[in-house]
């Protein structure tokens, strides 16, 4: 692909303070029109990044594209082509809606009556239109990020950073961020994520990279990603501790599995499948015959979770969820 093609182009970025790195040389390349990702630890080099890609840093080393400008060389010009969303909000909460949207035009340069109707189309646009008279400390959490996002988008930017967007916020909320994310991206615009939720991940990005120490260690789509770690599994919670050891047998002949491992403290067994919702029925129907009670069985993918975990070496924290199908 020509530089054309990518909304952000970053080759070889370095952020150091003294002896210490955030960033230790990071590729990164983002196709127009597209949601990127981007999951690490606390400490990672995540909002460096994002903050080098908006000109809110200077790397120390190495290049970066945004919009097809170069972010060092012409700062002023890649401002005016992106909206930053970040891990705070950013309005003032004794203002409403309508006079915090109308205060950013402002900063913008907007002109009195331009900002005016600009706010009024993005609280029309955000579903917020019949509360941006209300003062902010009477949003939900969800309706304030909402308009966080709305401000982040005064002058309909080309590239959006969303640098952890929903931290905080209850699931009501987050589902309601994400609507909002994905109508953008419906529009055209390319938005860069970074978050410590996986699920939120898997939702919103159509590619993701695990950054670690200041570096990509791995990319991919989700699926591609949970590949890495093998294929589908099936899981049994037996009732009877004493009855794991025969289960497992069970479950290894029924799911033609060379290998079973077990958790005797959970009362878990997992074997590797390959043909799912033949294996699980086997898996059901050989039980039974054996007499062995199982208090759930659900076949489930690797999850971003387990992949995140096992390419970091299980440094840092973040949140996910089973992909699922219990009998």
């Amino acid at each position: 692909m020509t530089t054309g093609d990518h909304a952000i182009v970053a080759e070889g970025l370095r952020k150091e303070y003294g002896t210490k790195h955030a960033l230790a040389g990071l590729d990164l390349t983002v196709p127009r029109g597209t949601v990127q990702g981007v999951l690490g630890p606390n400490g990672a080099g995540k909002s460096t990044l994002v903050r080098i890609l908006a000109t809110l840093l200077r790397p120390t080393a190495g290049r970066a594209e945004v919009a097809g400008v170069d972010v060092a060389r012409h700062p002023d010009e890649v401002r005016r082509r992106i909206g930053l969303l970040g891990q705070h909000a950013a309005v003032d909460e004794h203002l409403s809606g309508m006079q915090n949207l109308e205060m950013f035009a402002r900063l913008y340069h907007l002109g009195a009556r331009r900002a005016r109707s600009r706010a009024d189309e993005l609280l029309t646009r955000f579903g917020l239109a019949d509360t941006g008279r209300k003062p902010i400390g009477k949003y939900s959490g969800g309706m304030r990020r909402r308009l966080d996002l709305a401000a982040s988008l005064i002058l309909d930017p080309e590239i959006l950073f969303l640098d952890e967007p929903t931290t905080g916020l209850d699931p009501r909320g987050r589902t309601e961020v994400w609507e909002a994310v994905r109508t953008l991206v419906g529009g055209g615009t390319t938005v860069l994520l970074t978050t410590q939720y996986l699920e939120e991940a898997d939702q919103l990005a159509d590619a993701l990279c695990l950054v670690d120490d200041g570096r990509i260690v791995a990319e991919g789509t989700a699926d591609q990603l949970k590949a890495r770690l093998g294929g589908d599994r099936i899981d049994v919670v037996v009732r009877d501790r004493e009855g794991l050891a025969a289960a497992a047998s069970v479950v290894g002949m029924a799911a033609r599995a060379d290998t079973v491992t077990t958790d005797a403290d959970r009362r878990l067994l997992s074997a590797p499948v390959t043909d799912r919702m033949t294996a699980l029925a086997e898996t059901v129907r050989a039980l039974a015959a054996a007499g062995i009670e199982a208090e759930d069985i659900a076949l489930r993918r690797p999850t971003l979770d387990e992949v995140f975990l096992h390419l970091t070496g299980a440094t840092g924290t973040v949140t996910g969820t089973y992909e699922e199908a219990s009998a």
